[in-house]
C-alpha cells in the first residue's frame, strides 16, 4: 500500500485540524500515563500516535462499555461498523466519524499496513465472545489487541523519520505492545474478573489467585520488558524519550504490582501516584531515553 497524496484545501485542513483535536481529546479523557508520556514525543509523530490510540480507545469503549454489557450483539453489529468505517476512510480519506477520520490522515500518511486494523479488530471480536483463554488464543489475542499498535506507532516513528528499518525494530516494539497489554490484564484484574467476566491467563482463576502465580506472570512480563528495552536506543530521537517514558512508567507499575498480595490484586487497581509518574518522565527526558 502506497502513501496516499493529502488534502490541500482550507476546508479540508480545517477538517483535519478538529479530527486530530478531537483524537487528542479522547486520549486526554482515557489515559493519564499515556497522555504524559506522549507529550514528550516530537512533532507531527505526537499527533499520529494519538491518532492511532484514538482509534483503539473508541473499539474498547464499543466492547467494554455499557452497550456491549447489555447487548452483546449490538456491541458486535457496532464494532463491525467501525472497522467498515475505519477501512472506507483509509480508503477515501474520509469520514464523518472525527476519531475514524483522524486515524485515516495517519493510516495514509505512513502507508499503515492494513492487516495491523484487521488483527487488531479480530482480537476485539474475542473480547466479545472468549471469557476463558487457551495459550493459543491468548497469544492471538495479545498480538492483536496491543502488539498491532506497536507496530503501527513503530511505522509512524520511522516513516516520520524517513527510516526503513522496519522488520529490524519490529520485535522490539512487539515486545513491548505485549508487555504492556499483560501488565494491564494484571492491574484490572478485579475488573475484568468481577465486572466482565473475563479470565485472560490460561489455567489460573482470577478469583484465586496466589502469590506464586504472580510472581511467574511478572516474570514473564520483565522478560518482555527487557527485551523491548534492549530495542530502545535504536528507536528514532522524535520518539526514543517518550517510549523510554512509557517503558518506565509500566516497569514501575510491574515493581508495584509484584509487591501486592495477589488476594489484594483481585481486589484493587493498582496505580503509580502522580510525584512517582513525574520523576519517571524527568528521568527519560533527561537521558533521551538512553540508558
Amino acid at each position: 500500500m502506497t502513501a496516499a497524496p493529502l488534502r490541500t484545501s482550507l476546508s479540508d485542513a480545517r477538517y483535519d485540524a478538529v479530527a486530530q483535536a478531537s483524537a487528542a481529546a479522547v486520549i486526554r479523557g482515557y489515559s493519564t500515563s499515556f497522555g504524559w508520556a506522549c507529550r514528550l514525543l516530537g512533532r507531527p509523530v505526537r499527533g499520529h500516535v494519538r491518532n492511532i490510540y484514538a482509534l483503539v480507545r473508541l473499539a474498547d469503549e464499543i466492547v467494554d462499555g455499557p452497550v456491549s454489557a447489555d447487548d452483546p450483539g449490538r456491541g458486535r453489529v457496532l464494532l463491525d461498523e467501525l472497522e467498515r468505517e475505519t477501512a472506507d476512510a483509509v480508503i477515501t480519506g474520509y469520514s464523518t466519524n472525527l476519531v475514524v477520520h483522524a486515524y485515516a490522515l495517519t493510516a495514509r500518511r505512513f502507508a499503515l499496513r492494513p492487516d495491523l486494523m484487521t488483527a487488531f479488530f479480530a482480537s476485539m471480536r474475542m473480547d466479545l465472545s472468549t471469557s476463558v483463554h487457551t495459550p493459543a488464543s491468548l497469544a492471538t489475542y495479545i498480538y492483536g489487541s496491543a502488539e498491532v499498535v506497536g507496530l503501527a506507532c513503530l511505522q509512524v516513528f520511522l516513516g516520520a523519520d524517513g527510516r526503513e528499518d522496519y522488520d529490524k525494530l519490529a520485535p522490539g516494539a512487539r515486545r513491548l505492545g505485549a508487555a504492556f497489554q499483560k501488565i494491564n490484564f494484571l492491574r484490572d484484574l478485579a475488573t475484568d474478573h468481577i465486572a466482565l467476566g473475563r479470565s485472560y491467563f490460561p489455567g489460573i482463576d482470577s478469583a484465586r489467585l496466589t502469590d506464586g502465580e504472580r510472581d511467574l506472570l511478572v516474570d514473564d512480563i520483565r522478560v518482555d520488558l527487557v527485551a523491548a528495552g534492549d530495542a530502545l536506543a535504536l528507536l528514532p530521537t522524535n520518539s526514543r524519550t517518550a517510549v523510554a517514558a512509557a517503558h518506565g512508567l509500566f516497569a514501575e507499575l510491574t515493581a508495584r504490582i509484584a509487591a501486592t498480595p495477589a488476594e489484594e490484586l483481585v481486589r484493587t487497581r493498582v496505580r503509580v501516584p502522580g510525584p512517582v509518574k513525574a520523576r519517571i518522565l524527568a528521568r527519560a527526558l533527561a537521558t533521551g531515553g538512553r540508558p
